[in-house]
């Protein structure tokens, strides 16, 4: 992007994100409008997104990330402490833009070697050093950071019941797992709520968006840990979703 596009990308993802109550600073857009250039340039040699151009980036990774904000803040102990960990980071969406806009220390999580290094990549570019990476499967991750985290995230990862068994042994009692949705279908929210007793989650709040320029319907759900899996958790990789609980 010349200056002059870059200039005009910050005002508009700024002027995007007032429509939803949510303030990014002008040196937050710079860093975020920095991922997205980041990741449209790896994309031509790596398979990151169908993405492939700064408007569309900033409404379907930047804006879309970003709804995350407010629910991740209201989540935290202190508004910006804690551990959050982004499950199925991809390209870092929204873990990246979490990173930029919280103090919190983030945690990218992916079990494709190519994305993590990738992921790695951007932060180095970016200088950002509240960032951690790890490359392995959730169910894994949970042998050995249980109950580690304060906030789970994931967008666009697999359906909600399995969110919901990867999140529960990993974050702490009292933490959040919170999702944003397409359009799920009854019966994903009715598997979700019925699995999420079983692992000791409760749905605490469902609140649904548009995206500008008619991109798309969102909903973002929160699930909060109130006791502890009536299973013993997690199981084998692959378990959930080969046989969803």
């Amino acid at each position: 992007m010349t200056t002059e596009d870059f200039s005009k990308s910050v005002e508009l993802l700024q002027n995007y994100c007032s429509d939803y109550l949510i303030d990014v600073t002008d040196g937050q857009a710079i860093l975020l409008l920095k991922h997205l250039d980041l990741v449209i340039e790896k994309n031509k040699v790596l398979n990151l997104t169908r993405i492939d151009n700064v408007e569309d980036g900033i409404i379907r990774h930047l804006v879309d990330s970003l709804l995350f904000l407010p629910f991740v803040r209201n989540c935290l102990e202190k508004p910006d402490d804690g551990d959050v960990l982004d499950i199925g980071t991809g390209a870092g969406f929204p873990g990246i833009p979490l990173a930029i806009t919280l103090s919190s220390r983030v945690t990218l999580l992916d079990s494709v070697q190519k994305k993590i290094r990738a992921d790695q990549e951007f932060i180095n570019a970016l200088g950002l050093s509240n960032v951690n990476f790890s490359m392995e499967r959730a169910e894994l991750l949970a042998k050995h950071r249980s109950q580690n985290f304060n906030v789970c995230t994931a967008r666009a990862v697999a359906e909600t019941n399995v969110l919901i068994e990867y999140a529960a042994p990993l974050l702490k009692m009292g933490g959040s797992l919170v999702i944003s949705k397409g359009n799920p279908s009854d019966e994903e929210v009715s598997d979700a709520l019925r699995v999420s007793k079983i692992c000791g989650l409760e749905l605490v709040s469902r609140e649904t968006f548009e995206l500008p320029k008619h991109s798309g319907h969102r909903e973002l759900m929160v699930f909060t840990k109130t006791s502890y899996p009536s299973v013993k958790l997690p199981r084998k990789p692959g378990d959930a979703k080969r046989r969803p609980l």
